[in-house]
């Protein structure tokens, strides 16, 4: 496996090659992942970047922990993603945000229908860490962004959609296109995000599928628009 350079390496690539880990392990449950440190190595990776995508999966309930025992995975592994092997350089993000806006609204429709309570719990932890995230750390914001956006495709109870999901969150994710998307996260709009996550939260606990598309709806409207001003200041210094 090719080890990602130093500078676009961050915590979503991490968790995206552990994720790729885990499902070639998910018929052997209590599977040791190895240490921090051998992950670090093997990966190309900061240990940093490395803790960061443990934590999430943590959250996830893929792996679990076990204090001077080590890291091992859970019994729940995510769906197999699909294939991606050349569709970063066949596609741009303006497409995957048009990809997104089809997709994403519809999984928190379904979400706010057939959430259950530990889905909630997961996706109310996720709101509180992504609140709890320094705003100089977009890398971090970034990370906890995504998880919450798959702890709704979880919820939604589809395992197609939530490949689907997954398909396009890996090419979100592209660390080449890692730029813009700091490029589209001011404070102010990292706090507007914000805004919208908890809509659409509260939007799938009281059970409202309409609330929770349409709230998701502006979310990734927003999103592109940031995103398309993003570029277009990224044209302009050309």
């Amino acid at each position: 496996m090719e080890k990602p350079s130093r500078y676009l390496a961050n915590s979503s690539t991490a968790l995206e090659q552990l994720r790729g880990l885990i499902h070639q392990h998910e018929s052997t449950p209590g599977t040791p992942l190895p240490t921090e440190r051998e992950l670090a190595e093997r990966l190309g990776i900061g240990r940093r970047e490395v803790r960061r995508a443990l934590d999430v999966l943590e959250e996830e309930g893929r792996i679990w922990r076990k204090q001077g025992k080590g890291t091992f995975i859970g019994p729940a592994a995510p769906v197999a993603p699909l294939a991606l092997q050349g569709l970063v350089q066949q596609t741009n993000m303006l497409e995957v945000m048009e990809a997104r806006l089809q997709v994403e609204p519809g999984l928190a429709r379904l979400a706010a229908l057939r959430a259950n309570p530990e889905n909630l719990a997961l996706m109310q932890r996720m709101l509180e860490r992504i609140d709890n995230v320094n705003p100089d750390d977009p890398d971090l914001n970034e990370l906890w962004d995504s998880a919450f956006h798959r702890a709704i495709a979880e919820a939604a109870g589809n395992r197609l959609m939530l490949g689907l999901f997954d398909a396009i969150d890996a090419v979100r994710r592209e660390p080449a296109w890692h730029h813009l998307r700091e490029m589209a996260r001011t404070p102010a709009k990292v706090e507007r995000y914000n805004d919208h996550h908890h809509r659409i939260m509260q939007a799938i606990r009281q059970c409202q599928p309409q609330e929770a598309f349409l709230a998701m709806r502006e979310h990734l409207l927003d999103l592109q628009h940031a995103l398309i001003q993003a570029i277009h200041l990224e044209d302009d210094t050309l």
